[in-house]
């Protein structure tokens, strides 16, 4: 095969010119060099053989014009330096011997009329073999991967466009280097075992590593192909490589956010429940369900449908802390469905597929799941749903477990019932004197009236209409009392909470009698304001008596023992939103500001002798009656409490 004019090696195609990169007119001279030495080679060699008596066999030179012709890689030149050297030959023979002249002449001029057309051939084979050479170059040129071919020692004789750009390194360096020196291979094997399988197979697939011009580490997934020769002899490797440095990059970081994934989901001593959604995506989109106001409207018609869905959801892994939770720790993770944790009763799957139609992210709730004995563990929990365009559908539901909390809910509940009652027995300790001089009121009017009613008949003349009138009295007087200690005993009592439409002046009215005697003790004056036609609250009689005798008690006990006048005032206005607002307030010495923020807080008191739950109970009776309780403080000049409180007309309009 013949050496090309680019200094390749015998049968090696030529390096192709870069995409983009500037034609040179390097090429096309050396082609009209060629192309212009053969010329003039030819007209020499046609006239030393027509014009001298030179014996030699001087055509034969026409191959060296075939040659030059050969350089120029047209095969058009080849062609016409061929059939140009064979007739200059022919004629040169005819002008000097003729056609009836046979001799050594003859024999001459046909081994070079051979010569030149062998030459000629030859030289269009390897130029078409050239060619054939040439374009899977360019096939190899144009392949995404890092290809070079080596001999068996491992010397470079190809190198590929893809390679330089990957490695670095241009084929004019890369050339005619130890491939392994070159790039600082690294192999997952010993590198004789890697030859013996490749030897032996004619072919190795593997992953190794290979360094750039730069520095940088490449990971590679490499094909070797072992070339023979008709013979069988080993002529080269071929090396194709892929750079996969990114894929086994994001591979790794996969593999790592898997396990930390993992170690996450075992660990955490929260309830994680991993659920496949894809079938209920999937037969929600069948039925046009994947809206929220569809849905409701489905579910609304078809309840049975939730059932469905609910053995749909399939359960892929729990926790061990959710295991843990329903009694079976340790237990492997069966193919469970939402239907086998949930509560027959449970209302918060319906919410969350509604939440899931429309699209939320998100939803939370409270529930109930079935623990392993049979009963049932409180729960809170949060399902976070994933994108539209995730085909995953994997969900992930968080579980805590809320039974202490519930237990302690219920015990606070208790406390704050027990507290209550403990806080009207020892206000009605306070007030024992208020009450007896309550009660002592209608007493003393029943016995006076008795009286009066006794002298009447003891007349000579019995006067029995003013018997009458006694009598009556003596009625009315008894059912006051009766009335006082009816009211004393439902005070006492911790009977559940009754609401009914009530007169706020005549809960007032009730409280400052209770506080009378107390007042009178203390010398509070008590100023009563109480606008007309209020309307009537909504309310328990007995929680909101409570709350205003707190509220007149306290103040009352705040003016004890100051010198200026002492003044109670009770006021009840209309307010925005159509609420009632009663005012409590004195002229004592105000409330501390160091003292303002914590006044509400539980057990905390400013009295030597308090419990510190006066107050709080009070604004929570308020709260439950729709209203609240605030506080007004002007330090040194008294603090007035505001009690809001909701309306038969704004329950009614609301």
């Amino acid at each position: 095969m013949l050496t090309s004019t680019l200094g390749r090696a015998p049968g090696q195609p030529p390096q192709q010119s870069r995409p983009g990169a500037p034609e040179t007119a390097g090429p096309h001279r050396m082609q009209f060099l060629f192309r212009a030495a053969a010329l003039l080679l030819a007209l020499i060699i046609a006239v030393v053989d027509t014009f001298t008596d030179f014996d030699g066999a001087v055509a034969v030179l026409y191959v060296v014009v075939v040659l030059l012709a050969a350089r120029t890689f047209r095969r058009l030149d080849i062609i016409v330096a061929g059939t140009g050297g064979i007739v200059l030959t022919i004629a040169a023979y005819l002008n000097s011997h003729g056609l009836n002249h046979v001799g050594s002449p003859t024999v001459r001029a046909l081994v070079s009329l051979a010569a030149i057309g062998i030459t000629a051939l030859l030289a269009l084979q390897n130029q078409s073999a050239t060619r054939r050479l040439a374009a899977q170059a360019r096939l190899l040129n144009l392949s995404h991967d890092m290809i070079f071919v080596r001999d068996h020692q491992g010397v470079i004789n190809f190198w590929n466009r893809t390679a330089e750009d990957a490695y670095g390194w241009p084929a004019s360096m890369a050339l005619g280097r130890v491939a392994d020196d070159l790039l600082q291979t690294r192999y997952p094997d010993r590198r004789e075992a890697i030859e013996a399988e490749l030897l032996t197979t004619g072919s190795w697939d593997g992953t190794l590593e290979q360094k750039t011009q730069a520095g940088a580490t490449l990971v590679l997934e490499s094909r070797w192909v072992l070339q023979r020769d008709h013979h069988g002899r080993v002529t080269g490797v071929m090396e194709t490589h892929r750079d996969v440095t990114d894929r086994k990059a994001a591979y790794t970081a996969l593999v790592s956010s898997e396990r930390r994934y993992r170690r996450m989901f075992d660990a955490s001593r929260i309830g994680v429940i991993q659920e496949d959604w894809r079938a209920v995506r999937t037969e929600l989109t069948a039925q046009g369900l994947m809206d929220g106001p569809a849905l409701t409207a489905h579910l609304a018609q078809h309840p049975e449908f939730i059932g469905q869905v609910r053995k749909l959801t399939a359960v892929d892994d729990m926790n061990p802390a959710f295991l843990a939770m329903v009694g079976r720790p340790g237990a492997a993770p069966e193919p469970y469905s939402v239907d086998d944790i949930l509560c027959e009763d449970d209302r918060m799957f319906a919410r969350s597929l509604t939440a899931f139609a429309q699209g939320d992210a998100f939803h939370e709730g409270e529930t109930e799941v079935v623990h392993a004995d049979g009963s049932r563990v409180p729960v809170l929990f949060t399902i976070t749903f994933p994108p539209a365009d995730d085909l995953d559908g994997s969900v992930l539901v968080f579980v805590v477990d809320i039974t202490e909390r519930r237990q302690a809910q219920d015990a606070l509940l208790l406390a704050q019932t027990e507290l209550a009652h403990a806080a009207r027995v020892a206000t009605l300790g306070e007030l024992t004197a208020s009450i007896a001089h309550e009660v002592n009121q209608p007493l003393m009017a029943v016995v006076t009236s008795g009286d009066a009613g006794m002298r009447w008949l003891r007349r000579p003349q019995p006067d029995l209409h003013e018997v009458e009138l006694a009598m009556e009295r003596i009625i009315s007087e008894g059912r006051r009392a009766s009335e006082i200690v009816k009211r004393i005993r439902a005070f006492l009592s911790k009977a559940p909470v009754q609401q009914a439409a009530l007169d706020i002046g005549a809960v007032i009215e009730e409280a400052t009698r209770l506080v009378a005697h107390e007042l009178t003790r203390e010398r509070v004056a008590l100023q009563v304001d109480i606008e007309p036609g209020l309307p009537l609250i909504m309310g328990d009689r007995i929680q909101l008596q409570q709350v205003l005798v707190n509220l007149m008690v306290n103040a009352s006990q705040a003016m004890s023992g100051q010198s200026q006048a002492r003044q109670l005032s009770v006021s009840a206005r209309r307010h925005d939103d159509g609420l009632v607002a009663v005012t409590v307030g004195d002229t004592g010495p105000g409330i501390a500001p160091d003292d303002l923020e914590r006044l509400f807080d539980p057990f905390f008191t400013t009295k030597p002798q308090g419990m510190g739950m006066g107050l709080p109970i009070c604004r929570t009776s308020a709260q439950a009656h729709g209203g609240s309780l605030t506080v007004d403080n002007t330090p040194g000049a008294g603090a007035a409490f505001t009690l809001t409180l909701a309306t038969t007309q704004g329950n009614l309009s609301a």
